[in-house]
C-alpha cells in the first residue's frame, strides 16, 4: 500500500482503534499487532496544504511558503495566550474567527504524569488519544482558544503543560484521581479564574463540575525498555514487529516512529 502519510485516525474503543492514512486509503493497524510490517519512505514529500512538492516540510506538513503565511502555522496555535487576533495581527482575520472563535476546553489529562491541556471541542477525545493519555478529565469549557489559554497559564504555574513523550511510550501511567488534581488546582487559580471571567464576562467560562473522566486504553502488547526513536530524513526504511500503537507513535520490536511528524512524505507499507 502505497501512498502520503497523515496522521492515524483513531476512534475510542477498548483499545483504541487506530488507521493509518496512505493518500485516500486507510490500513487497519489494531490487526497488525504481534506481526512483522515495514514503512519505506520513497523520497517524495508534498505540502499538506498547497501540496506542492518540496524537499523539506515544516511544522509537520507544510512547505516554507506555507509555513510562513499561513495563521495556523503562527505559534499562537501552541501558545494561545500570544493570540495574533487579539493583539490585531493575526493574518487570516476569517479564518481566526472560525478556529479561534468556538468553544474550547481546559482538561486535565495523565500521559506521563498529570498536564493540563486545550483542545476545541471538535477534537474531543482525539487529542486526549494523539498525546498518549491514559486518563483525561474537562474542567472548563470557554468560549475562545485565547480565553482557554489564559487559563491554561493560571493552571500551568502548578502542573505541567507539557508530555514527556518517552516516559509516555514505555508504560501506562500510573492512576491518578483527577477530580481530586482538578478541585486542588481550581482552589490555587481562584483569583485568576475570577479575573479572567471578570475580564471577558461570566458566560465566557463554564465550569464543568459533573463532567466523568475518560480513561483510554491503548493496543499495546509490549512496552519499549528503551526509546529509540526512528526518521525518515535520516533511514528510509523502518522495519520490526509491530508490538504497539499509542499517540501518534508506532511501537515497533526495533523502535519508534511518530507518525504525525512525517506528515506529507509519501510511505509504503508492507506487511
Amino acid at each position: 500500500m502505497l501512498g502520503k502519510l497523515r496522521k492515524m485516525k483513531v476512534e475510542l474503543n477498548s483499545p483504541v482503534k487506530y488507521q493509518l492514512p496512505l493518500s485516500d486509503q486507510l490500513a487497519d493497524l489494531n490487526p497488525l499487532i504481534g506481526k512483522p510490517i515495514k514503512l519505506i519512505f520513497t523520497g517524495n514529500i508534498s505540502c499538506i496544504h498547497c501540496n506542492r512538492s518540496i524537499k523539506k516540510s515544516f511544522n509537520q506538513g507544510f512547505c516554507y511558503p506555507c509555513f510562513t503565511s499561513l495563521a495556523q502555522c503562527d505559534m499562537c496555535i501552541m501558545k494561545p495566550e500570544t493570540c495574533h487576533f487579539e493583539a490585531g495581527t493575526c493574518r487570516e482575520p476569517l479564518w481566526g474567527e472560525e478556529f479561534c472563535f468556538q468553544s474550547h476546553y481546559v482538561y486535565l489529562a495523565n500521559s506521563s504524569g498529570v498536564k493540563v491541556g486545550i483542545t476545541r471541542g471538535t477534537q474531543i477525545p482525539i487529542r486526549w488519544i494523539d498525546q498518549g493519555a491514559t486518563q483525561a478529565l474537562p474542567i472548563y469549557r470557554v468560549k475562545s482558544r485565547y480565553i482557554s489559554g489564559l487559563i491554561e497559564v493560571a493552571i500551568a504555574q502548578h502542573v505541567s503543560d507539557k508530555t514527556s513523550w518517552q516516559r509516555m511510550l514505555k508504560s501506562r501511567a500510573e492512576s491518578i484521581d483527577l477530580k481530586q488534581k482538578r478541585d486542588e488546582l481550581v482552589a490555587l487559580c481562584r483569583s485568576e479564574i475570577v479575573d479572567i471571567a471578570n475580564r471577558f464576562g461570566e458566560d465566557a467560562i463554564e465550569y464543568l463540575a459533573d463532567e466523568s473522566e475518560v480513561d483510554i486504553n491503548f493496543p499495546v502488547e509490549t512496552y519499549p525498555l528503551k526509546v529509540k526513536s526512528f526518521n525518515f530524513d535520516k533511514n528510509p526504511e523502518v522495519s520490526g514487529i509491530l508490538q504497539g500503537i499509542k499517540g501518534q507513535y508506532l511501537l515497533l520490536d526495533s523502535g519508534v516512529i511518530n507518525i504525525r511528524k512525517f506528515t506529507g512524505y509519501e510511505v509504503e507499507l508492507i506487511v
